[in-house]
């Protein structure tokens, strides 16, 4: 396993902290533009995920890529995570992965 640029958890509130850098993160998709899909993220935030997503797309999906903006993500790798989820967990795995616990997480 290549553990030499690990992609980071975030949530919206997160992501400016990691501009230029791999982040991961789970939306729930609100709608879908070709290239483009915008979603709510775990904390209640938009976001914009740029790319080539699947097709079809389920309502919560994992994206792996590069932080564009504060608000956006150049998306490598999709994950559908189906049509249930629980974003309050994932959103607590965020602020762990982020704060006290980060040694914990590559």
């Amino acid at each position: 396993m290549d553990t030499s640029n690990p992609a980071v958890f975030v949530n919206a509130e997160l992501l400016h902290a990691y501009m230029g850098r791999k982040v991961r993160t789970v939306i729930q998709v609100m709608r879908s533009d070709g290239g483009t899909v915008i979603g709510k993220s775990t904390d209640e935030k938009q976001l914009v995920l740029k790319g080539s997503p699947p097709v079809p797309l389920t309502t919560y999906v994992e994206v792996i890529g590069i932080a564009d903006s504060d608000q956006s993500i150049r998306a490598e790798i999709w994950n559908n995570f189906g049509d249930t989820f629980d974003m309050y967990n994932y959103n607590q795995l965020c602020i762990l992965a982020n704060g006290e616990y980060k040694h914990l997480f590559i």
